[in-house]
């Protein structure tokens, strides 16, 4: 099994590349299946779950084409998809169990063919993510849907009708699978307490170059008009504000000046704030954010996790790493998952002060952490640990990295390019 090895202590420094957006990409890449020409997708990252999504639309019987040029070739990476061949409404377990993005084919097989059968996902253990708001939103535009023997089966007599469907809490995936199957529905539907990220304004982006009629993405509340087809497109994928972020904690937490490029500061406020409040000078000039600590160590802040403009739950487990090492102590708050606290164990065996109640975590900083052996136990997870090695005394090894290859494209490439020693081994 490979592993990661960093020794720790460098101050990083330079420019870094920030890839497409890997919660953007996977529900684009099923909007796919709506239309009845070939879709092209650009600025699609490298990533393990981009490959499975993939293998599910051309289990369907989707003819899916990759080009994925070598790292720092300057080509961008590119999906085609042709959905003309889809044969197939079911995805089947084998794959939709390692990814709980793969339920996002629901809506759009359901829209598109009146019928599909989606095991229920999987995905990182991060805590129970029920998909009875997918459910109710499909039920809420005339399907017929029940959960028979661990698939979500769904069916329509003609098809779908536009309906009102309030949202009982705010669902990313659910808004986005909802989304997508009322842009062929009769009439018009209303999105009530949508969920508002930008990755959501991006699938919406593509979905009106296909020919949807929607306003108000990015808002609570989204109208969309049914059309009768959706027709073939080009979409270039946002950039990944959460890799982005990644990479500017590291620069805070190192101590050095790091440019993000290709990045997107307007969906990166609540994170951007907090750096500043860390001590970072902060810089933005049009796809570019510089984070420049000036050598300093950082002040440890304060985190609610919260829904889109909020702290994204995404960046928590790289704060926490921040503040394991920064002036004074900070408060952490989870409030999206119930079980996103699992790297709290492992930091502590690098050394860190952290104090868990609940869904609280009290971090102190330390003057300095301890290379160790630890375990990736999630993506983010992954990516605190990283973290958290890079400014460790001595060598750290993370072990099980195949989450960290779900969501982070040439991690190690990236952060070599900053000035850091890590290695890829096994």
């Amino acid at each position: 099994m490979q592993k990661i090895v960093i020794e720790g202590g460098g101050v990083l420094n330079g420019e870094v590349p920030v890839s497409g957006a890997k919660n953007a990409v996977l529900p684009i890449l099923c909007a796919t299946l709506l239309a009845d020409e070939p879709v092209e997708i650009s600025n699609v990252p490298n990533l393990h779950d981009v490959t499975t999504t993939a293998k599910v639309l051309a289990g369907l019987g989707a003819s899916v084409e990759i080009d994925t040029p070598r790292f720092g070739s300057g080509r961008e990476s590119v999906v085609l998809v042709d959905p003309r061949t889809v044969n197939s409404h079911i995805a089947p377990y084998e794959l939709v169990r390692t990814m709980r993005a793969s339920v996002l084919v629901l809506g759009p097989l359901l829209a598109r063919y009146g019928d599909a059968e989606v095991s229920l996902p999987g995905g990182c253990a991060i805590g129970s993510r029920p998909v009875d708001q997918h459910i109710r939103g499909m039920q809420a535009l005339g399907a017929q849907v029940s959960v028979d023997h661990g698939f979500i089966k769904a069916g329509t007599a003609g098809r779908l009708r536009g309906g009102r469907v309030a949202f009982d809490l705010v669902s990313v995936g659910a808004t986005e699978n909802v989304l997508m199957a009322a842009c062929l529905a009769e009439g018009e539907s209303v999105l009530e307490n949508a969920a508002m990220e930008p990755e959501i304004v991006d699938l919406a982006d593509c979905l009106v170059a296909m020919g949807a009629k929607i306003e108000g993405a990015g808002s609570s509340r989204i109208h969309v008009q049914g059309v009768e087809r959706l027709h073939g497109a080009r979409h270039a994928v946002l950039a990944d504000r959460i890799e982005a972020g990644t990479f500017l904690v590291a620069a805070a937490m190192t101590g050095g000046r790091v440019t993000a490029c290709h990045a997107h500061a307007g969906s990166m406020d609540a994170v951007l704030a907090k750096l500043v409040e860390a001590g970072a000078e902060v810089i933005v000039e049009g796809d570019r954010i510089t984070v420049d600590m000036h050598g300093n160590r950082p002040r440890a802040v304060d985190i609610n996790t919260a829904p889109h403009p909020g702290f994204p739950t995404d960046m928590q487990a790289q704060f926490m790493a921040m503040n394991c090492i920064a002036e004074g102590a900070g408060v952490i708050r989870e409030t999206i998952f119930e079980n996103r606290f699992m790297h709290v164990q492992e930091l502590q065996r690098l050394g860190a002060d952290i104090k868990v109640d609940g869904h609280t975590a009290i971090v102190r900083g330390v003057a300095g952490l301890t290379g160790a052996p630890v375990m990736a136990t999630d993506l983010r997870a992954s990516a605190s640990l990283i973290l958290a090695g890079l400014v460790a005394d001595g060598e750290t090894v993370i072990d099980r990295i195949y989450h960290l290859d779900r969501g982070y494209e040439n991690i190690e490439e990236k952060l070599s390019g900053l000035g850091a020693s890590i290695r890829r081994i096994g």
